[in-house]
């Protein structure tokens, strides 16, 4: 067999899989505590080492994926609020991004120390369709070029502009990289570009500046950041079903959701979104998660009425337990049912915001209805009994007083083997092999 290690290595736990790559099939897989106090490399080498154990095959290759840190913080800098600036912070989440900050229109002074204040490790900066405005952009470069910036630019906006302005960021020694626009023309977003540009800023300046790791390793072994690797394994299962698919992925700081539909006569018209629509799409939304987050679970779920009557003081109080101690485990039945209780309500307000467009900034929202595939995913539907996990996904497929139309015929499924980070790290160099091992784990 030809094997490689597939790892991830997330804030709390290192997920670590080893794949076939002639029949797509998963072979082995551990998990260790991430050691972020310490060495990240501890946590992954043991992760790596339990999931090879008694294995064949010498030297294996390596496909890393990494959210500890914080992941990739993102602040995005646009031309106006609806148009550009919602294009960048869609295409910022589409690359694996925590978008931190949001600013439209001329840097002033307090723009400037708002910017500062959201401590980004990348800008996207954004502004223009080609051949239109430009001005906008090239005061926003300029402002970050006499302020000494030092947080690496993307820079995607106008292309007229684009080769001046990076030079001007440049000789004042800010870090860019020059993608295409993200809005070339309105109506019309390329995510494509800057997606892969974040991506090799993030390899490039972020890992490493997060002092994660002693010495170069570990940034050598990194390819993406998480999430970025998990939409790619999406889009892959997408791909291979023909149809559109849904994932719900409920952590323990943030509730991402993911939805690759096909795109239709919606993409022009009338009624067309100026800034453009994301075919593939990822939300995250941070006040929704298992232990630092819980209480805001708890929030949500009040304003989506989603408690029953005298529910709201006991589940606030188990909330706040979670957060506290985030490396909180179920002891019994009723820790159990709490956190069947918490990941449902997380990821049925994370759906609702998805679909109804809340987080994607999308005006119509996002039609899920012709949904094949919802996969759970994260740690509270991996280690639930099959029955409890299976209850979750069923809640949020009838959740009927929602405000947005529910998939017509949708089969849910939970990703146990931690499969889709892996196919998506697969992608690039084993297209084959990601769909193969997808497919037999996740599409039935």
């Amino acid at each position: 067999m030809s094997l490689a290690v597939c790892a991830d290595v997330g804030s709390t736990y290192t997920k670590a899989a080893v794949v076939d790559l002639d029949g797509g099939r998963l072979v082995g897989a551990a998990a260790a505590p991430t050691t972020v106090g310490t060495d990240v490399l501890h946590g992954l080498d043991a992760a790596v080492g339990a999931a090879t154990a008694g294995l064949a095959g010498g030297d294996l290759p390596w496909y890393v994926c990494s959210s500890a840190g914080g992941g990739l913080r993102l602040a995005v800098v646009g031309y106006e609020p609806l148009v550009t600036a919602q294009a960048g912070r869609r295409v910022g989440l589409s690359a694996g991004a925590n978008v931190v900050h949001v600013a439209a229109g001329r840097l002033g002074r307090a723009d400037l120390a708002a910017l500062r204040a959201a401590r980004p490790d990348v800008v996207l900066l954004v502004g223009g369709t080609d051949g239109g405005d430009a001005d906008t952009l090239t005061h926003n470069a300029t402002r970050l070029a006499r302020a000494r910036w030092r947080v690496p630019v993307v820079l995607a906006g106008n292309v007229d502009v684009r080769g001046e302005l990076g030079a001007v960021l440049s000789a004042a020694g800010v870090p860019v990289t020059a993608a295409d626009n993200v809005l070339p023309r309105i109506g019309v977003l390329t995510p494509g570009p800057a997606r892969a540009a974040i991506r090799e800023v993030f390899l490039r300046h972020v890992i490493g500046g997060k002092k994660l790791s002693r010495g170069g390793r570990f940034a050598r072994l990194v390819r993406a950041a998480t999430p970025d690797a998990v939409l790619t394994g999406v889009e892959v299962l997408a791909d291979a079903l023909g149809g559109d698919l849904a994932v719900v992925d409920v952590g323990g700081a943030t509730t991402d959701v993911y939805s690759v539909l096909t795109p239709d006569e919606r993409d022009s018209g009338p009624g067309q979104e100026v800034a453009g629509t994301l075919w593939r799409a990822r939300t995250v939304e941070g006040d929704l998660g298992m232990r630092w987050s819980a209480p805001g679970v708890v929030r949500a779920a009040v304003e989506e009425r989603l408690l029953v009557v005298g529910e709201a003081d006991d589940l606030a109080a188990a909330a706040a337990v979670r957060a506290a101690d985030p490396g909180f485990l179920p002891v019994d039945d009723a820790d159990r049912a709490v956190e069947r209780r918490i990941a449902g309500l997380a990821a049925t307000v994370a759906l609702r915001r998805h679909a109804r467009g809340a987080a994607t900034g999308e005006r119509a929202g996002r039609d899920l209805r012709d949904v094949q595939v919802m996969v759970g995913s994260g740690g509270v539907l991996r280690h639930a009994a099959p029955a409890d996990a299976a209850g979750v996904l069923a809640a949020v497929l009838g959740d009927h007083a929602g405000g947005w139309p529910l998939p017509r015929a949708a089969r849910a499924v939970v990703d146990v083997d931690y499969v889709l980070a892996a196919g998506g790290l697969l992608a690039a160099d084993h297209p084959g092999a990601a769909a193969a091992l997808l497919r037999r784990h996740l599409a039935g």
